[in-house]
């Protein structure tokens, strides 16, 4: 009895969600990417695993440029904003993880990248333990600029 009605409230909340709000930082992402001739494939990527839906922030594509022509990207974008660096990075570790998981299956051609601004990648990410954990699950990263709508740099 409780697993149906748990099924039920679970059915009318997942019809009545509203589509997740966009980070603070998503349109600096997104400028920065096309200023460096990615194009906005997708905003937001959408796609399924099984029977999970998944949104991740942006989708890319750089169709002309030597070194990067033809890739298709993926990027979760975060601002690390909170009072706590720490309890956003566990989100943000859990976000990229599922979403590489699922496009491996689904869209195995595209790389999946975790956007982080400048200011939390000056400090926040020059911790042993962040310099770790991004080392250990291998996060790719771009670090951006939210005030000047520019990637200061791309780390593979």
């Amino acid at each position: 009895m409780c697993v149906s009605i748990y099924n039920k409230i679970r059915s009318v909340k997942s019809s009545t969600l509203p589509v997740s709000a966009k980070d603070t930082f998503h349109e600096a992402v997104k400028q920065a990417l096309q200023k460096e001739h990615w194009v906005i494939t997708d905003d937001p990527l959408r796609f399924k695993f099984g029977n999970v839906n998944f949104q991740v922030d942006l989708g890319a594509e750089r169709l002309v440029a030597a070194e990067r022509a033809g890739e298709k990207i993926a990027i979760e974008i975060k601002s690390f904003l909170n009072p706590s660096a720490i309890t956003d990075f566990y989100s943000a570790l859990g976000q990229f993880l599922s979403y590489r998981l699922a496009l491996a299956v689904t869209e195995k051609e595209r790389v999946l990248y975790l956007a982080v601004p400048l200011d939390a990648y000056q400090t926040f990410f020059q911790f042993e333990f962040t310099q770790t954990a991004v080392k250990q699950y291998q996060v790719l990263l771009i670090v951006y600029d939210p005030a000047n709508e520019v990637i200061v740099q791309w780390i593979s």
